[in-house]
């Protein structure tokens, strides 16, 4: 099946993907865990059967916890949240719960910490994506013709904000339907999918650079070639990196519930856009250059 001559589709999937996505982050925003926002969170897995959320914040009441919030997760799990408190407060809160409660993580984050990380996730995506043209951009400093070396690494970069906004779309739907929250573990997720598509990217990137120069087809025809020499190897290894991902998300504990989903997500959309979006930008490029 022949890729590239088809692209008016790949973009028109990928623009609608973008649109509902930057939607659902005006619209619902994102659910910024204490990480970004201080307070505190305490996981916990009852050996029993689990109170109901009314039960809980009934025998911590006398505590007065501002902004709580009890959330059930799984079968015998839960969620508390609520302001930044101290250690001494902590322990009454264990004590209120019962005896054979187990604690299964507590964090506790104050807001000058959380804005500090939000300020320096902002400027570890942004180094990141710096990192990623400049290095596009020696790598392929020897391929001018017909498309500039640094075309490919602006390419990449466009492909790489069209994974990311569509991540943060899914998590924007995500945490206003399911809960789920962002904090420091996912914009780890997110800059390894950065990672991962911008790796995906330059093996078809490659394939191009080689074919190029020994190519009878005109330059949308090599790169269509490449594309399709390269597609089952890309399909393949997100697949078997999915499934992986998918067990440990059924499998594994909620607290790497939001990290595994990013990674998933991310690969996923990853994937597609090495194929379907990257290559066909280059010979959208080259044409309008031609004009």
């Amino acid at each position: 099946m022949k890729i590239i001559p088809k692209r008016k589709i790949w973009f028109s999937f990928s623009g609608l993907l973008v649109v509902l996505s930057i939607t659902s982050l005006v619209f619902w925003g994102l659910n910024l865990g204490i990480d970004f926002t201080g307070g505190s969170s305490l996981e916990l897995t009852f050996p029993k059967q689990r109170p109901e959320t009314t039960e809980v914040k009934e025998n911590l009441a006398d505590l007065e916890l501002n902004n709580l919030m009890v959330k059930p997760v799984g079968e015998k799990e839960m969620i508390l949240r609520f302001q930044e408190t101290d250690e001494q407060t902590h322990q009454q809160i264990m004590d209120k719960l019962g005896s054979g409660v187990v604690q299964e993580k507590f964090d506790s984050v104050g807001p000058s910490v959380g804005n500090e990380l939000k300020r320096k996730s902002f400027y570890a995506v942004i180094a990141v994506l710096i990192a990623i043209i400049i290095y596009i951009g020696w790598a392929f400093r020897k391929v001018s013709q017909p498309v500039a070396s640094w075309k490919y690494g602006v390419t990449a970069i466009i492909a790489l904000f069209h994974d990311a906004i569509i991540v943060l779309g899914v998590f924007a739907i995500l945490g206003q339907f399911f809960g789920v929250e962002i904090n420091t573990a996912f914009i780890a997720a997110l800059l390894t999918v950065l990672g991962y598509s911008v790796n995906d990217s330059i093996v078809v990137f490659d394939r191009i650079r080689e074919n190029l120069p020994y190519s009878e087809q005109n330059f949308e025809g090599t790169i269509d070639t490449s594309v399709r020499q390269t597609v089952t190897r890309s399909i393949y290894t997100s697949a078997t990196t999915s499934l992986v991902l998918i067990s440990i998300l059924v499998l594994g504990g909620v607290t790497i519930t939001g990290f595994v989903a990013a990674l998933l997500v991310g690969i996923l959309i990853g994937t597609y856009s090495s194929i379907f979006l990257a290559s066909p930008l280059l010979v959208l490029w080259n044409k309008r250059t031609e004009v």
